[in-house]
């Protein structure tokens, strides 16, 4: 089958994509504090504007990738793009917590219809050919945590200069164009006609938000309070009968049989570990320059480029080749143990601290980590899976990254809390807690390495030598 001439250009559009979903996640860091005096949020609430996005986008997921299946990726990846643009209005114009956390959930929904459905296009465009497979894996994965750092600094000067609203206006502009390019850039993909699992997609949402709501405030109530017993037992029970459901059902939003997918099941542990170290290094790394070293909202934002142009550089120019030498496996186990040692470094941060000696060691080692990761954990998840599971497997596994964050997050937020992150103007108490944030972080990436080294298989998803010529 002859490339498609609009693959590279695509590649842009899909890769622009992935910047600015995981950029939603990361562009509001630097402008909470604005947001947490003009919005009146709690230092333990704050958290909400970062996983009301992360709960729906992480919830919906499977139901992305399922209607990009069914409906055509092109199609859902559009619709996706309208969805998030509303969100950013909302949430833009909020005047209080309620209307803000609101906002924020449908731009998650409409991250959640955009990630998988990209995803899907990339393989389609670039499936047959492993080497520009390669190549376009490792700038689309170069995309996600480029967008998560450019939007600290992005946010920064944002926030400096315009407003807090800015962060989320700044996508209007953005997402107009790449909606005026779908047509002519991306390829159409048909869907199946099958049955829509609307039960199964409730299901998985609610337990995941409930699971993810009983950790944020059990610090406050306690771990033992009947209020969190029950809700983090209901969120068992709701994802049991998720489970249950997809077995039974007609049209499942999660066939149960792709599990059986060589390396599927351990490469999204290993993502959702990652998210959970991962994610909370950069939160609590933005609020110890803010609120401990006392920068502004524009040098916090520069402060973590380096980390940024690192990643871009290692993950664009050096994993590939790496993936293709020794296989994913060892990859991504060193990665996470090198992300460890990252965390372990920040968590020597002092309350009399400065960038050179607290903050950029520590973050670039994590950004060495994070870039052997990425990709390789990407590709195992994805690469044995049939072409008409291909939205379901993206699904999956930004799922199980996003679903890592939120849950990771909420809980170095409650271990933060109890070692003293809790009191504002406490200089050492917040270091304290931030610390605390760090280590458990750093335990979290190394129980993903030993996970990793047990279920994945040691030459899983090695690239094959393409054959074609370099015309072809």
């Amino acid at each position: 089958m002859s490339a498609d001439p609009r693959r590279w250009w695509a590649l842009a559009v899909l890769a622009t994509a992935q910047f600015m979903v995981i950029m939603d996640t990361s562009i509001i860091g630097v402008a909470l504090p604005d947001m947490q005096g003009a919005l009146g949020f709690g230092q333990s609430g704050l958290q909400w504007v970062f996983n009301a996005y992360v709960v729906a986008f992480g919830g919906l997921l499977l139901l992305g990738g399922r209607l990009s299946d069914l409906l055509g990726a092109r199609r859902v990846f559009a619709a996706g793009w309208v969805v998030l643009l509303a969100g950013s209005v909302v949430a833009a114009a909020a005047t209080g917590a309620a209307a803000e956390i609101a906002g924020r959930a449908v731009q998650g929904i409409g991250s959640a219809l955009i990630a998988p459905s990209a995803l899907t296009l990339l393989m389609v465009l670039f499936s047959a050919r492993p080497k520009e497979l390669a190549r376009a894996m490792a700038f689309y994965g170069a995309a996600a945590p480029a967008g998560g750092t450019a939007g600290v600094f992005l946010g920064g000067v944002i926030t400096e200069w315009l407003s807090w609203p800015w962060v989320f206006i700044i996508y209007l502009p953005i997402g107009l164009v790449t909606l005026a390019l779908v047509p002519g850039v991306l390829p159409k993909v048909p869907g199946r006609r099958a049955g829509l699992d609307v039960a199964g997609a409730a299901a998985v949402t609610a337990g995941l938000g409930l699971a993810v709501y009983a950790i944020v405030q059990a610090p406050g109530r306690g771990w033992g309070a009947p209020a969190t017993v029950l809700q983090l037992g209901g969120a068992v029970l709701l994802l049991a009968l998720f489970v249950a459901w997809q077995r039974i059902v007609r049209g499942p939003l999660m066939p149960l049989s792709v599990w059986r997918t060589p390396g599927l099941a351990g490469a999204n542990a290993a993502m959702a570990l990652l998210g959970a170290a991962w994610i909370p290094m950069w939160y609590f790394l933005n609020l110890y320059l803010q609120q401990v070293l006392g920068y502004g909202a524009f040098p916090s934002g520069a402060a973590l480029l380096p980390m940024t142009a690192l990643m871009m550089v290692l993950m664009v120019g050096v994993t590939g080749r790496l993936i293709a030498r020794f296989g994913t496996r060892p990859l991504i186990v060193t990665g996470l143990v090198v992300l460890a040692a990252g965390l372990l470094v920040l968590s020597t941060i002092d309350a009399g601290g400065g960038f050179l000696t607290d903050v950029l060691p520590g973050s670039l080692i994590s950004a060495v980590g994070m870039s052997l990761v990425f990709i390789p954990a990407t590709m195992a998840a994805i690469g044995g899976v049939a072409p008409e599971q291909g939205g379901l497997a993206s699904g999956i596994v930004n799922t199980t990254y996003q679903v890592g964050s939120a849950i990771g997050l909420a809980v170095m937020t409650a271990i933060a809390t109890s070692q003293g992150a809790g009191r504002l103007g406490d200089l050492p108490g917040l270091t304290d807690g931030f610390r605390a944030a760090f280590i458990g972080a750093a335990v979290v990436a190394l129980a993903g390495a030993g996970l990793a080294l047990v279920t994945l298989r040691a030459r899983s998803a090695r690239p094959v030598e393409e054959k074609e010529s370099v015309g072809a």
